[in-house]
Protein backbone atom coordinates (compact mmCIF):
# COMPACT_ATOMS: atom_id res chain seq x y z
CA UNK A 1 0.00 0.00 0.00
CA UNK A 2 2.81 2.39 0.86
CA UNK A 3 4.43 1.73 -2.50
CA UNK A 4 1.17 2.56 -4.28
CA UNK A 5 0.87 5.81 -2.32
CA UNK A 6 4.45 6.75 -3.18
CA UNK A 7 3.95 6.02 -6.87
CA UNK A 8 0.72 8.05 -6.83
CA UNK A 9 2.36 11.02 -5.10
CA UNK A 10 5.20 10.97 -7.61
CA UNK A 11 2.70 10.88 -10.46
CA UNK A 12 0.72 13.80 -9.05
CA UNK A 13 3.84 15.93 -8.67
CA UNK A 14 5.03 15.21 -12.20
CA UNK A 15 1.49 15.59 -13.50
CA UNK A 16 1.27 19.11 -12.11
CA UNK A 17 4.35 20.09 -14.11
CA UNK A 18 2.90 18.49 -17.25
CA UNK A 19 -0.32 20.41 -16.61
CA UNK A 20 1.53 23.71 -16.38
CA UNK A 21 3.41 23.07 -19.60
CA UNK A 22 0.27 21.88 -21.38
CA UNK A 23 -1.48 25.04 -20.22
CA UNK A 24 1.26 27.13 -21.83
CA UNK A 25 0.68 25.33 -25.13
CA UNK A 26 -3.09 25.78 -24.84
CA UNK A 27 -2.77 29.52 -24.19
CA UNK A 28 -0.90 29.96 -27.47
CA UNK A 29 -3.12 27.59 -29.45
CA UNK A 30 -6.31 29.36 -28.35
CA UNK A 31 -4.99 32.77 -29.39
CA UNK A 32 -3.12 32.01 -32.63
CA UNK A 33 -3.96 28.38 -33.56
CA UNK A 34 -0.24 27.60 -33.46
CA UNK A 35 1.42 24.76 -31.56
CA UNK A 36 4.62 26.27 -30.20
CA UNK A 37 7.18 23.49 -30.57
CA UNK A 38 9.83 25.93 -29.33
CA UNK A 39 8.16 26.22 -25.92
CA UNK A 40 10.56 23.69 -24.39
CA UNK A 41 13.74 25.35 -25.61
CA UNK A 42 12.40 28.76 -24.55
CA UNK A 43 11.83 27.39 -21.05
CA UNK A 44 15.29 25.81 -21.06
CA UNK A 45 16.84 29.18 -21.93
CA UNK A 46 15.24 30.87 -18.93
CA UNK A 47 16.27 27.97 -16.70
CA UNK A 48 19.89 28.44 -17.71
CA UNK A 49 19.59 32.17 -17.02
CA UNK A 50 18.42 31.29 -13.51
CA UNK A 51 21.26 28.79 -13.09
CA UNK A 52 23.84 31.38 -14.17
CA UNK A 53 22.51 33.82 -11.56
CA UNK A 54 22.59 31.16 -8.84
CA UNK A 55 26.15 30.22 -9.76
CA UNK A 56 27.03 33.92 -9.57
CA UNK A 57 25.85 34.00 -5.95
CA UNK A 58 22.25 35.16 -6.24
CA UNK A 59 19.50 33.46 -4.26
CA UNK A 60 17.16 30.93 -5.83
CA UNK A 61 14.23 33.31 -5.47
CA UNK A 62 15.98 36.20 -7.21
CA UNK A 63 16.98 33.85 -10.01
CA UNK A 64 13.39 32.57 -10.24
CA UNK A 65 11.94 36.06 -10.64
CA UNK A 66 14.56 37.07 -13.22
CA UNK A 67 13.98 33.84 -15.17
CA UNK A 68 10.21 34.40 -15.28
CA UNK A 69 10.67 38.00 -16.39
CA UNK A 70 13.10 36.76 -19.04
CA UNK A 71 10.45 34.31 -20.20
CA UNK A 72 7.90 37.13 -20.40
CA UNK A 73 10.25 39.19 -22.56
CA UNK A 74 11.30 36.24 -24.71
CA UNK A 75 7.69 35.26 -25.39
CA UNK A 76 6.79 38.80 -26.44
CA UNK A 77 9.83 39.08 -28.73
CA UNK A 78 9.15 35.71 -30.36
CA UNK A 79 5.54 36.66 -31.11
CA UNK A 80 6.42 40.08 -32.49
CA UNK A 81 9.51 39.17 -34.50
CA UNK A 82 9.11 35.52 -35.47
CA UNK A 83 5.44 34.53 -35.31
CA UNK A 84 3.55 37.62 -36.44
CA UNK A 85 4.97 37.55 -40.00
CA UNK A 86 3.58 34.04 -40.54
CA UNK A 87 0.25 34.47 -38.73
CA UNK A 88 -2.67 34.02 -41.08
CA UNK A 89 -0.57 32.13 -43.61
CA UNK A 90 -0.41 28.38 -44.27
CA UNK A 91 -0.29 26.41 -41.02
CA UNK A 92 2.82 24.57 -42.20
CA UNK A 93 4.74 27.85 -42.15
CA UNK A 94 4.13 28.31 -38.44
CA UNK A 95 5.12 24.70 -37.72
CA UNK A 96 8.40 25.12 -39.61
CA UNK A 97 9.11 28.43 -37.87
CA UNK A 98 8.58 27.05 -34.35
CA UNK A 99 10.63 23.94 -35.12
CA UNK A 100 13.42 26.12 -36.47
CA UNK A 101 13.21 28.33 -33.40
CA UNK A 102 13.41 25.22 -31.21
CA UNK A 103 16.69 24.19 -32.86
CA UNK A 104 18.11 27.73 -32.86
CA UNK A 105 17.44 28.40 -29.17
CA UNK A 106 18.80 25.02 -28.15
CA UNK A 107 21.98 25.68 -30.13
CA UNK A 108 22.28 29.14 -28.57
CA UNK A 109 22.01 27.63 -25.08
CA UNK A 110 24.84 25.22 -25.87
CA UNK A 111 27.02 28.05 -27.20
CA UNK A 112 26.40 30.45 -24.30
CA UNK A 113 26.12 28.07 -21.34
CA UNK A 114 27.87 24.94 -22.61
CA UNK A 115 26.50 21.49 -23.31
CA UNK A 116 27.71 19.80 -20.13
CA UNK A 117 25.29 18.48 -17.51
CA UNK A 118 24.92 20.97 -14.66
CA UNK A 119 23.21 20.49 -11.32
CA UNK A 120 20.23 22.76 -10.71
CA UNK A 121 19.49 23.48 -7.05
CA UNK A 122 16.16 23.34 -5.30
CA UNK A 123 15.02 25.69 -2.53
CA UNK A 124 13.57 22.84 -0.46
CA UNK A 125 14.61 19.37 0.60
CA UNK A 126 14.34 16.26 -1.53
CA UNK A 127 13.84 13.83 1.35
CA UNK A 128 10.31 12.54 1.83
CA UNK A 129 8.22 13.39 4.87
CA UNK A 130 8.24 10.91 7.73
CA UNK A 131 4.82 9.56 8.73
CA UNK A 132 5.14 7.17 11.62
CA UNK A 133 7.73 4.58 10.69
CA UNK A 134 7.34 5.21 6.97
CA UNK A 135 8.86 7.82 4.71
CA UNK A 136 6.59 8.83 1.84
CA UNK A 137 7.56 10.11 -1.61
CA UNK A 138 6.09 13.55 -0.92
CA UNK A 139 9.03 15.89 -0.34
CA UNK A 140 9.20 19.58 0.60
CA UNK A 141 10.22 20.23 -3.00
CA UNK A 142 7.15 18.33 -4.24
CA UNK A 143 4.94 20.53 -2.07
CA UNK A 144 6.62 23.59 -3.56
CA UNK A 145 6.04 22.29 -7.11
CA UNK A 146 2.37 21.54 -6.49
CA UNK A 147 1.77 24.84 -4.68
CA UNK A 148 3.53 26.88 -7.38
CA UNK A 149 1.44 25.34 -10.16
CA UNK A 150 -1.82 25.73 -8.22
CA UNK A 151 -1.10 29.39 -7.46
CA UNK A 152 -0.22 30.00 -11.12
CA UNK A 153 -3.48 28.42 -12.25
CA UNK A 154 -5.46 30.46 -9.73
CA UNK A 155 -3.81 33.68 -10.92
CA UNK A 156 -4.65 32.83 -14.53
CA UNK A 157 -8.28 32.21 -13.58
CA UNK A 158 -8.44 35.61 -11.87
CA UNK A 159 -6.75 37.27 -14.85
CA UNK A 160 -9.03 35.83 -17.51
CA UNK A 161 -12.30 36.05 -15.58
CA UNK A 162 -12.09 39.23 -13.54
CA UNK A 163 -9.74 41.71 -15.25
CA UNK A 164 -10.23 43.90 -18.31
CA UNK A 165 -6.95 42.74 -19.82
CA UNK A 166 -7.92 39.10 -19.39
CA UNK A 167 -11.33 39.67 -20.96
CA UNK A 168 -9.70 41.51 -23.85
CA UNK A 169 -7.30 38.60 -24.37
CA UNK A 170 -10.22 36.15 -24.42
CA UNK A 171 -12.09 38.32 -26.90
CA UNK A 172 -9.02 38.51 -29.14
CA UNK A 173 -8.63 34.74 -29.05
CA UNK A 174 -12.24 33.97 -29.96
CA UNK A 175 -12.96 36.65 -32.53
CA UNK A 176 -10.28 39.05 -33.65
CA UNK A 177 -12.45 41.09 -36.02
CA UNK A 178 -15.21 41.54 -33.46
CA UNK A 179 -12.63 42.41 -30.80
CA UNK A 180 -11.16 45.10 -33.06
CA UNK A 181 -14.60 46.59 -33.61
CA UNK A 182 -14.97 46.80 -29.83
CA UNK A 183 -11.72 48.73 -29.57
CA UNK A 184 -9.47 45.91 -28.38
CA UNK A 185 -5.86 46.17 -29.52
CA UNK A 186 -5.70 42.60 -30.78
CA UNK A 187 -2.03 42.61 -31.71
CA UNK A 188 -1.03 43.69 -28.22
CA UNK A 189 -3.28 41.06 -26.66
CA UNK A 190 -1.77 38.29 -28.79
CA UNK A 191 1.72 39.40 -27.79
CA UNK A 192 0.69 39.35 -24.15
CA UNK A 193 -0.76 35.86 -24.61
CA UNK A 194 2.54 34.54 -25.94
CA UNK A 195 4.40 36.29 -23.13
CA UNK A 196 2.16 34.76 -20.45
CA UNK A 197 2.49 31.33 -22.03
CA UNK A 198 6.26 31.70 -21.98
CA UNK A 199 6.14 32.57 -18.28
CA UNK A 200 4.05 29.50 -17.47
CA UNK A 201 6.35 27.32 -19.58
CA UNK A 202 9.40 28.81 -17.89
CA UNK A 203 7.94 28.04 -14.48
CA UNK A 204 7.37 24.43 -15.52
CA UNK A 205 10.96 24.20 -16.73
CA UNK A 206 12.31 25.61 -13.48
CA UNK A 207 10.17 23.31 -11.36
CA UNK A 208 11.15 20.13 -13.19
CA UNK A 209 14.83 21.16 -13.09
CA UNK A 210 14.94 21.38 -9.29
CA UNK A 211 17.33 18.79 -7.88
CA UNK A 212 18.16 17.47 -11.36
CA UNK A 213 20.91 17.88 -13.94
CA UNK A 214 20.14 20.27 -16.78
CA UNK A 215 21.61 20.50 -20.27
CA UNK A 216 20.45 22.23 -23.47
CA UNK A 217 18.05 19.43 -24.45
CA UNK A 218 16.73 18.61 -20.97
CA UNK A 219 13.26 19.95 -21.83
CA UNK A 220 12.76 17.71 -24.87
CA UNK A 221 10.81 15.07 -22.95
CA UNK A 222 8.68 17.70 -21.23
CA UNK A 223 7.58 19.23 -24.52
CA UNK A 224 6.45 15.76 -25.63
CA UNK A 225 4.57 15.05 -22.39
CA UNK A 226 3.13 18.57 -22.29
CA UNK A 227 1.88 18.25 -25.85
CA UNK A 228 0.35 14.84 -25.11
CA UNK A 229 -1.36 16.26 -22.00
CA UNK A 230 -2.72 19.22 -23.97
CA UNK A 231 -4.12 17.00 -26.72
CA UNK A 232 -5.55 14.56 -24.16
CA UNK A 233 -7.59 17.31 -22.56
CA UNK A 234 -8.32 19.17 -25.78
CA UNK A 235 -6.16 21.94 -27.20
CA UNK A 236 -8.95 24.49 -26.70
CA UNK A 237 -9.50 23.67 -23.03
CA UNK A 238 -7.36 25.05 -20.17
CA UNK A 239 -9.19 22.72 -17.78
CA UNK A 240 -8.45 19.87 -20.14
CA UNK A 241 -4.75 20.74 -20.06
CA UNK A 242 -4.75 20.48 -16.28
CA UNK A 243 -6.68 17.21 -16.18
CA UNK A 244 -4.69 15.79 -19.08
CA UNK A 245 -1.43 16.55 -17.30
CA UNK A 246 -2.58 14.86 -14.11
CA UNK A 247 -3.86 11.79 -15.97
CA UNK A 248 -0.61 11.50 -17.89
CA UNK A 249 1.54 12.00 -14.81
CA UNK A 250 -0.28 9.30 -12.87
CA UNK A 251 -0.36 6.88 -15.80
CA UNK A 252 3.35 7.21 -16.53
CA UNK A 253 4.19 6.89 -12.84
CA UNK A 254 2.21 3.64 -12.62
CA UNK A 255 3.88 2.31 -15.77
CA UNK A 256 7.30 3.17 -14.40
CA UNK A 257 6.51 1.76 -10.96
CA UNK A 258 4.65 -1.44 -11.80
CA UNK A 259 5.69 -2.56 -15.28
CA UNK A 260 8.94 -4.44 -15.74
CA UNK A 261 11.43 -2.06 -17.35
CA UNK A 262 8.71 0.54 -17.09
CA UNK A 263 11.15 3.44 -16.94
CA UNK A 264 12.20 2.65 -20.50
CA UNK A 265 8.59 2.49 -21.66
CA UNK A 266 7.21 5.82 -20.44
CA UNK A 267 7.56 7.52 -23.84
CA UNK A 268 5.80 4.62 -25.55
CA UNK A 269 3.12 4.60 -22.84
CA UNK A 270 2.46 8.32 -23.37
CA UNK A 271 1.90 7.79 -27.09
CA UNK A 272 -0.32 4.75 -26.49
CA UNK A 273 -2.47 6.75 -24.05
CA UNK A 274 -2.73 9.55 -26.60
CA UNK A 275 -3.76 7.16 -29.39
CA UNK A 276 -6.42 5.47 -27.25
CA UNK A 277 -7.98 8.76 -26.17
CA UNK A 278 -7.98 10.17 -29.70
CA UNK A 279 -9.59 7.01 -31.06
CA UNK A 280 -12.39 7.33 -28.49
CA UNK A 281 -12.67 11.13 -28.48
CA UNK A 282 -10.69 12.74 -31.32
CA UNK A 283 -11.00 16.27 -29.98
CA UNK A 284 -9.69 15.38 -26.53
CA UNK A 285 -11.48 14.65 -23.28
CA UNK A 286 -12.77 18.21 -22.83
CA UNK A 287 -13.43 19.10 -26.46
CA UNK A 288 -16.56 21.17 -26.97
CA UNK A 289 -19.38 19.66 -28.96
CA UNK A 290 -19.05 22.38 -31.59
CA UNK A 291 -15.53 23.18 -32.66
CA UNK A 292 -14.57 26.82 -32.73
CA UNK A 293 -13.51 28.00 -36.12
CA UNK A 294 -9.87 29.11 -36.40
Amino acid sequence: MQYFVNVTLTGLTEGMVYSAFALALVLIWRSTRIVNFAQGSMAAATTFIALALIQAGQSYWVALVVALLSGLLLGAIVERVVIRPVEGGPELNAVIVTLGLFVAIQAAIAIVFGSAFQSFPTPFGLEGFQIGDNRIALTPNSVWVIAAVLVTMALLVVLFRFTRIGLAMRASAFGQEVARLLGVRVGRMLTLGWALAAVVGSLAGLLIAGGEFVYPAYMDSLIVFGFVAAVLGGLDSPIGAIVGGLILGLALSYVSGYVERGSALVNVAALVILMVVLLVRPGGLFASSTARRA
